[in-house]
């Protein structure tokens, strides 16, 4: 092999396009820019957020926070909180009698904060992936049970 027979490969080079430089360059008068309008003048930049003239997003949304209409709130119970507590078996009614949780909202949620040593049952709405495996591994039950609905 002979290294000045070298040569790259069909197509792999190109002549550089001269923009901008006259009429002989075969990109005419504009540059290929078209001819007028904000993106065929030289230091244009879109703004952040253009919306081709439709009002952009950050102005359409309020400035002052934002509630979302279908959020659910729920009563919040951790499983630490359930093991200081008298008893084997709780629901939410339970609950708003022992005092833990005073309304009851959407349902009642049970959170995996905290260490579970003994067996108890647990009647709620939902229940976290923590507080699940905490209650199984204690050898109780975590039993889902179905929200009536709210109007």
């Amino acid at each position: 092999m002979n290294l000045s027979q070298l040569r790259p490969p069909k197509g792999q080079k190109h002549k550089k396009q001269r923009v901008g430089q006259g009429m002989g360059t075969g990109r005419g008068k504009f540059s290929g820019r078209g001819a007028k309008g904000a993106k065929s003048v030289s230091g244009y930049s879109r703004m952040r957020g253009f919306e081709g003239g439709q009002m952009p997003l950050h102005r359409r949304l309020p400035k002052r926070g934002f509630t979302n209409i279908f959020r659910k709130e729920f009563a919040i119970v951790n499983v630490g909180k359930l093991e200081l507590l008298e008893g084997d078996s709780f629901d939410a009614a339970k609950l708003i009698e022992l005092g833990v949780i005073h309304k009851l909202k959407h349902g009642l949620k049970i959170l995996g904060t905290g260490e579970l040593k003994r067996k108890l049952t647990i009647k709620a709405h939902v229940f976290s992936k923590s507080a699940m495996e905490k209650i199984q591994a204690a050898g109780g039950t975590a039993e889902v049970i179905q929200a009536a609905k709210q109007s």
